[in-house]
């Protein structure tokens, strides 16, 4: 680190933490040890972010990785480190839990660097267990218990989802059809949203095991890799999502179809029942010489007789065929 008051003073610079291995940290300061683990949050919006990293010594190829606006979670091993890019629900106030969040992290032998934009709640969580004294006790332990937090915030989004489904899937006979199916169709389109990003987060986390041997301990290794196969895990609950949303969908595609039918239906048969009362009404309704009735004062009353026996046999057809 070449200019701590300058790294401190800067737009992009969040946090940073000297780790005392006993679980707890003080913040960066011109007194801070520099030889002790330290942890130093930005935020890669700033505009001097790739001065700072230039001070803490990154590699310009990571610094390019870190900085990127919009970058796809994937590992990357450079010279002395290893570049490390996850995503995670966006829990922030009045945004899109779909919409997730870039941490992009460089950890090299006693450095963590974290970048973000967006607030990353993992992030915060750590640094108040740190200032308690309860937080991580090095960088591996730091860097496996942020993986660990994110993941855990996606599996209680990915659980809220699942329990809507549930919800849904209680309720599709009663609900109205319309607003259900564009429930249902939200949280199609927030599963499908978190799987773009959750798949290729498997991946780098194994990258991330296969490159990082040299820099962190099996056993943290070995951790990684159970989270990776717990992200395995969620994209396959996601499938799941998307596959019986798909299948909802459908359901109340052919309920609202059958609904419209059956009302076609009814329209059809009072159509029908009501046609030939129709045809006679107009045929004696004509104002034309030599109606039959006209000075008949039972005509009215024939008329309405055969009109009611029409009905009947109409009624007594469609019941005979079944139709009603």
């Amino acid at each position: 680190m070449k200019n701590p008051e300058g790294i401190i003073a800067s737009t992009s610079y969040l946090f940073g933490l000297t780790l005392d291995g006993n679980g707890s940290a003080r913040a960066l300061d011109q007194q801070s040890n520099l030889q002790l683990p330290r942890w130093v949050h930005l935020d890669y919006e700033g505009t001097d972010c790739a001065t700072v990293m230039k001070d803490l010594e990154l590699p310009e190829a990571a610094i390019d990785g870190l900085v990127r606006a919009d970058a796809r979670p994937r590992a990357l091993l450079v010279k002395k480190g290893i570049l490390l890019i996850l995503r995670g629900v966006n829990l922030n106030p009045g945004e899109d839990p779909e919409d997730m969040v870039s941490l992009r992290l460089w950890l090299e032998p006693g450095q963590l660097v974290s970048v973000r934009h967006r607030r990353i709640l993992a992030a915060q969580d750590i640094r108040e267990e740190l200032t308690n004294g309860k937080g991580p006790v090095s960088i591996q332990d730091l860097v496996f218990v942020l993986i660990e937090k994110l993941a855990t915030r996606i599996s209680e989004f990915i659980e809220t989802l699942e329990e809507r489904i549930d919800a849904y899937e209680l309720s599709e006979d009663d609900a109205d059809p319309l607003q259900l199916r564009s429930e249902v169709l939200k949280t199609r389109r927030q599963a499908a949203a978190v799987r773009r990003f959750l798949a290729p987060q498997r991946e780098a986390l194994e990258s991330f095991c296969r490159q990082a041997k040299d820099l962190m301990d099996e056993n943290y290794i070995l951790f990684i890799h159970e989270q990776s196969d717990r992200i395995l895990r969620y994209v396959e609950d996601l499938d799941l999502i998307r596959e019986r949303s798909m299948v909802m969908q459908e359901e109340l595609m052919n309920r609202m179809a059958q609904q419209q039918n059956s009302r076609m239906y009814v329209l059809s048969l009072v159509a029908a029942i009501f046609l030939p009362i129709s045809f006679v009404t107009g045929l004696f309704g004509m104002n034309v010489a030599g109606l039959p009735g006209v000075d008949n004062p039972g005509a009215f009353l024939y008329v309405s007789m055969l009109m009611v026996a029409v009905v009947i046999g109409i009624f007594l057809w469609f019941r005979k065929r079944k139709w009603m």
